[in-house]
């Protein structure tokens, strides 16, 4: 060994070694501990901890010389140099286990692509600078001690770093319990994790199943185990038992929020510059990170959502609760418990949250979008009482009438929007159509308008699809035609509330590393709307609690405003609405596909419901989790409307009353149970990508 080395010119080097990943600690705005989480799911043990026939195996097929040679095995080097002399095709191995647990290190370390290139490249640089690292390991530490660090860094697949995460889930045990055919399928796991990845489908286990085997033909070969040993574990079947990683948002309190800040970590640049720094972060592990989750908000929305929805019911209730003014999410729930397990209807991604942050496609928005419709208005002049009147359908006048934002033309003339309970139409005002949710009255409006600027009103509030597709500019953009989810929407309600500033949604106000150094993050806040029209809009949707469509329910008895949403057909059912102190939204729909199983004729939270308005059961999830939630926070006064400004009407006044009085504007509309559950008018069937439109409350 000595006379080789120095043949070479071989020196030891020292080899640094950092850390391995440690866990990720999550904290709620108290400072208490709701989840942790390992982005390598790894478990370090002693040797001692793990099964003699494990070390046996590893050592079989990886070096089996291992305890013979020093860092360098002459005999396998010489083998693999014969090899690569005689015959091109690339550079063959010959690594020891020491030389490999070098190599993880190395690959561990890397800060580049250009390091990690270098770390397991072909090339005999790469394997002198191996040897110089190994020589100084094996100066350093016993060959137990190698051993065992090499099997705590080793990856063996299905994202399980080290035996003992390893052994737990692939056998649902621990590295001490394992038998010959489990060891020799881990050992033999090691060569190339990721093509025997069992995970990645049947050719993978297939691969995995053959590795297995040739371990155990090398076992026997090496007479560790007899002929028969190997021939019962080779008729084995491979026994992969997919167990959930430990830890993760699955063992999580809050799995949503977990999920959601776990997605912000990877995704968002303020957390590091390019994806690898993100990624470095969480695989080098030990970060201590501060959220906004307030525990009293989460527990309101959580039995809320219970009281009203089953874990168990298809249909699925969604919340998020935002903070106007600082977009801080203080709470995230659903009525499906987090996991993978889809026989117990478990849910393994966040339907409260985009597809940025663990979410899925979300559901159309219904009537919350008449919102911006309204906003758009006020901020173009109009007052509390202008108006418009129309029949119970409305046409659009021709294929100019609304123009998207590219300057298309995107109206329908040949397809109606209709009114159901809302009536055969007439006069509405800003006011009284908002609080019927008058779709034919909306559509009118936003023709008047601009859609292109009720788009833009939209997109400055944070309005973006829950998908990540573009949004559907199209006539009936106003009734809510785009798929969304309950933070987008609750923070666009948030702007309102805040008088006009939006703030984009946070999760995370502090990052602590495993060294205590701490990074903060603020809101990013901007002014998107005239602070008096954001007061006008309030003053106007304050109204659905008690003349509206929620004043069957009523408010929860401090300022609040909101707006209903039901979409056409019945597909999904939502509430928005805020205080000054705190917004929400609340979704429901069915996950497997909204307008093949819709909300008519269904059993929820075991009750039956003929048809599910947007306040049937979201407006009271909201109401019950906002009360509960601001129970200890002093109720704060909303800014009046300035009615100088906007009292009144101008150009779009109510005509002259007929010889019958009707509403003229000023009233309310009924509250019987023909307009309280009005928000679903329905659209004649208007295109929508093949998709009804969705109208109403």
């Amino acid at each position: 060994m000595k006379s080789a080395t120095e043949e070479l010119h071989l020196l030891p080097e020292e080899l640094s070694e950092p850390p391995l990943a440690e866990k990720t600690t999550l904290l709620d705005a108290d400072g208490k501990q709701f989840a942790q989480f390992f982005y390598e799911n790894r478990e370090s043990v002693k040797l001692d901890q793990v099964a003699d026939i494990m070390q046996t195996a590893i050592v079989s097929i990886e070096d089996y010389r291992f305890y013979q040679h020093g860092a360098i095995d002459l005999e396998g080097t010489f083998r693999a140099a014969v090899k690569n002399l005689s015959g091109g095709g690339g550079i063959q191995g010959g690594s020891s286990i020491t030389q490999q647990y070098v190599k993880q290190v190395l690959v561990n370390s890397a800060e580049t692509k250009e390091e990690q290139q270098a770390a397991i490249e072909t090339s005999y640089s790469r394997k002198l600078n191996e040897l110089r690292y190994a020589m100084a390991v094996e100066e350093k530490y016993t060959k137990s001690e190698i051993l065992e660090r090499y099997l705590n860094i080793a990856y063996f697949g299905a994202g399980a770093h080290g035996i003992q995460a390893a052994s737990k889930r692939f056998f649902d045990k621990p590295a001490s319990k394992l038998n010959l055919w489990e060891a020799a399928t881990l050992a033999g796991a090691v060569q190339n994790p990721s093509g025997t990845d069992p995970n990645a489908g049947k050719a993978s286990r297939q691969r995995l199943l053959d590795r297995r085997n040739t371990v155990l033909d090398r076992m026997y070969e090496l007479k560790k185990i007899t002929l028969q040993e190997a021939t019962e574990a080779k008729a084995k079947k491979l026994g992969f038992k997919d167990v959930p990683v430990p830890g993760g948002c699955d063992e999580s309190t809050s799995p949503y929020f977990c999920l959601y800040a776990q997605y912000e970590l990877l995704n968002n640049e303020e957390f590091g510059k390019t994806a690898t720094q993100r990624k470095k972060q969480l695989q080098r592990g030990g970060l201590t990170i501060q959220t906004t989750l307030d525990p009293t908000a989460q527990k309101a929305a959580e039995k809320a959502i219970k009281q009203y929805v089953k874990t168990s019911d298809k249909p699925v209730a969604s919340q998020a609760m935002v903070v106007p003014g600082t977009g801080a999410i203080k709470a995230m729930a659903a009525s499906r418990k987090f996991g993978q397990n889809k026989k117990k209807n478990e849910m393994s991604y966040n339907l409260a949250a985009d597809v940025q942050h663990g979410g899925g496609r979300g559901f159309q928005a219904g009537s919350t979008f008449k919102a911006f419709t309204l906003l758009t208005a006020l901020d173009k002049g109009m007052k509390i009482n202008d108006g418009n009147s129309t029949g119970a359908e409305y046409r659009a006048p021709g294929y100019s009438s609304f123009r998207d934002c590219a300057g298309n033309r995107v109206g329908a003339p040949s397809h109606g929007v209709r009114n159901s309970s809302e009536g055969g139409g007439g006069f509405k005002t800003l006011t009284t159509g908002t609080l019927g949710s008058v779709n034919t009255f909306f559509v009118k409006l936003e023709e008047q308008v601009g859609l292109c600027n009720v788009v833009k009103t939209a997109k400055k509030m944070g309005i973006k699809r829950a998908d990540g597709d573009k949004l559907q500019e199209v006539e009936t953009f106003t009734l809510g035609v785009n798929e969304m989810d309950p933070v987008t929407v609750a923070a666009a309600y948030a702007t309102i509330a805040a008088r006009g500033t939006y703030c984009k949604p946070m999760a995370i106000t502090e990052i602590r590393d495993r060294t205590g150094k701490a990074a903060s993050y603020k809101p990013k806040c901007s002014q998107v709307l005239d602070e008096e029209v954001a007061d006008a809009a309030t003053h106007i949707m304050s109204g659905v609690f008690t003349k509206g469509t929620m004043s069957e329910y009523g408010g929860i008895g401090r300022p609040a405003a909101g707006k209903t949403g039901t979409t056409d057909g019945y597909t999904a059912a939502w509430f928005a609405g805020f205080t000054p102190d705190l917004a929400s939204a609340v979704s429901l729909g069915d996950p497997r596909g909204a307008f093949e199983h819709d909300l008519v004729g269904v059993t929820i939270g075991g009750r039956y419901y003929s048809y599910v308005y947007g306040a049937t059961i979201s407006g009271q999830i909201w109401r019950s989790s906002m009360s509960s939630a601001l129970k200890n926070v002093e109720p704060t006064p909303f800014t009046p409307v300035n009615m100088e400004r906007f009292g009144g009407c101008s150009g779009g006044c109510a005509p002259p009353p007929a010889r019958k009085p009707r509403d003229n504007g000023d009233g309310p509309p009924s509250t019987d149970d023909t307009t309280v559950n009005n928000d679903n008018g329905g659209n004649g069937g208007f295109p929508n990508n093949g998709t009804p439109a969705p109208t109403g409350q």
